[in-house]
């Protein structure tokens, strides 16, 4: 659903009234994961997908009806339905698609719940959204993984129950339809973000920030020159541009096992100071920009601070797949790509 998260909150503070579809199960050969999302407004105005495109109508249709009607509606398409090759699942597989006028406007108690969701993903911070499925009045509740409590909504009598198939969910990072008191609930996980650390404003940051946000990636840049710190270098802004030193940027800022860090300020003032807090930290992926050579001298300079050969075999450099890539965007595509083979396990 973070894929069309810009989408809903500009619908929301339109006015525009709409229903939220979300997939919340798949058997074999589904084209979209457990948590994709559509949200489909008056007239057939559409954002979002739940299935590629194969039921994308049918849903369509079920949801101008729940905006109608209000009441929200459980759907289920596979092969062996009558209605698999009119609205074209043939791919062997199955989705359970729940639609639901959307929370944020709803006068039933779900305001609340879905202004607690936005404040979190907003703020990067996990969250866990349960929501009823049985037929009967509507119900979520929002659950905070780490802390372990409810942040909002009432499941009354069940809420430990609820706590405990939330952490359940989140830790396995996968969402899925669970109980909770006798009855099925949608559990819909939002852990953080991963995150882009780029040192180094340059020319190439520009693209990367742009592509980087397509990804779903959270974007963070420093550069202490603040001749290339400005906000207005950047057509698609990061979400946080700061101008300090990178020493002074890790006194408050903590790497974790999200974050892929790029280097690339060719200088290695700035370039060997943040490495040097990268090469002890979880971060997932780190990488330089420059050449072998430049690689090279990288290398010598970390050994010489007291860097281990296994340290200083993490950065990749030079940083990116090698495709040739010449210009900023080409370069910017080739780093991303690397960073998406390492987040999958390929790199």
């Amino acid at each position: 659903m973070r894929d069309i998260w810009e989408d809903i909150i500009a619908w929301e503070e339109s006015g525009r009234q709409f229903a939220l579809a979300r997939v919340i199960e798949t058997w074999g050969s589904s084209p979209r994961r457990v948590g994709a999302a559509m949200i489909v407004g008056p007239e057939m105005v559409v954002a979002g997908s739940v299935s590629g495109g194969c039921i994308e109508g049918a849903v369509i249709t079920e949801a101008q009806a729940v905006l109608a009607g209000g009441t929200p509606r459980k759907l289920h398409y596979g092969v062996s339905d009558e209605t698999a090759w009119s609205v074209g699942l043939t791919c062997g597989g199955e989705v359970s698609v729940f639609v639901e006028r959307h929370p944020g406007q709803a006068g039933d108690g779900s305001a609340q719940v879905w202004e607690a969701l936005r404040a979190r993903i907003e703020a990067n911070r996990p969250a866990v959204l349960l929501t009823r499925l049985a037929p009967g009045p509507r119900q979520h509740v929002l659950i905070d993984p780490q802390a372990d409590e409810v942040m909002a909504g009432d499941w009354g009598p069940a809420a430990a129950e609820a706590q405990t198939v939330a952490a359940t969910a989140f830790s396995t990072g996968e969402s899925e339809v669970a109980t909770v008191a006798d009855e099925p609930v949608f559990v819909h996980v939002f852990p953080c973000l991963d995150r882009l650390l780029v040192v180094g404003a340059s020319h190439i940051a520009i693209p990367l920030v742009r592509l980087a946000k397509i990804l779903g990636l959270e974007t963070v840049v420093i550069d202490p020159r603040e001749v290339f710190a400005r906000s207005e270098r950047f057509p698609v802004p990061p979400d946080r541009l700061v101008n300090t030193w990178p020493a002074k940027f890790f006194e408050t800022w903590r790497v974790d096992e999200g974050t892929h860090a790029v280097l690339l300020t060719h200088d290695p003032k700035i370039d060997d100071e943040a490495l040097h807090h990268l090469l002890r930290s979880p971060a997932a992926y780190i990488g330089a920009l420059g050449s072998r050579r430049s690689q090279a001298s990288r290398v010598e300079r970390l050994g010489e601070a007291g860097f281990t050969d296994e340290e200083i075999a993490r950065i990749h450099g030079p940083v990116g797949l090698d495709i040739s890539a010449e210009s900023p965007e080409e370069i910017a595509l080739s780093i991303l790509a690397e960073v998406v083979a390492v987040r999958r396990g390929a790199g």
